[in-house]
């Protein structure tokens, strides 16, 4: 059965995407920061206490609410293994060439047996006049103008330029507060670009795509 593509757009209140910004069509602006992890099984006990402590410090210093998103999504094994198989072209050495062989097959035979997981961390910067609502859904928090029973759709108007900057400049002060905050436990971050941002948001409502996702340059 075919699916309507005006009625599905009508469930994701966004207006546009400008320099990287999501403009929610209740006026709600919100920036999307891709960041790195940091893997505590590898770290000593009182690094880790000492980790969690920054952190809990880095959530309570914060006067905004944001919210941190992880994606999980398959391994796709595909780039690896036609790179595998232009060695493989390239080898002129009998014993090596079989050995990249063999070794193609098993990386083939083992992800087949087994999903291999990759997960990506985000962290969705607000600015809006009115609150999240800590209960919604995942992405209808991410994309939720407020709690207001009737928000106002404005998605016909156009974003007034002047407005738009003035609401970017206090959004871009959240983002670098942020920045700084996870760069002080060791997590490197940087602001989605507008191509990223709306390749993140097709392969949210795309699961099924396993292509190269989003890095952190």
């Amino acid at each position: 059965m075919a699916i309507d593509a005006k009625a599905a757009q009508s469930f994701v209140p966004i207006k546009e995407v400008r320099n990287g910004v999501i403009v929610l069509k209740d006026g709600g602006l919100r920036a999307v920061l891709i960041a790195s992890s940091i893997n505590l099984s590898l770290k000593a006990s009182d690094e880790q206490v000492a980790i969690i402590n920054q952190f809990q410090n880095f959530l309570n210093g914060l006067d905004f609410p944001t919210q941190i998103v992880i994606q999980s999504r398959r391994l796709d094994i595909r780039p690896y293994l036609l790179m595998l198989d232009g060695r493989l072209k390239e080898q002129t050495e009998p014993l090596l060439k079989i050995q990249t062989k063999e070794y193609i097959d098993f990386i083939k035979s083992f992800t087949d047996e087994v999903n291999i997981m990759t997960k990506t961390f985000f962290v969705v910067v607000p600015y809006s006049s009115s609150v999240i609502n800590a209960k919604s859904g995942l992405m209808d928090s991410i994309l939720s103008g407020g709690t207001q029973k009737k928000p106002v759709d404005d998605s016909k108007k156009a974003v007034d330029l002047a407005t738009f900057e003035e609401k970017r400049s206090q959004l871009e002060q959240r983002t670098n507060v942020i920045i700084s905050g996870l760069s002080g436990i060791g997590i490197r971050s940087s602001v989605l670009k507008t191509d990223e941002v709306v390749e993140l948001f097709y392969k949210t409502f795309n699961p099924g795509d396993i292509s190269q996702g989003i890095k952190l340059q």
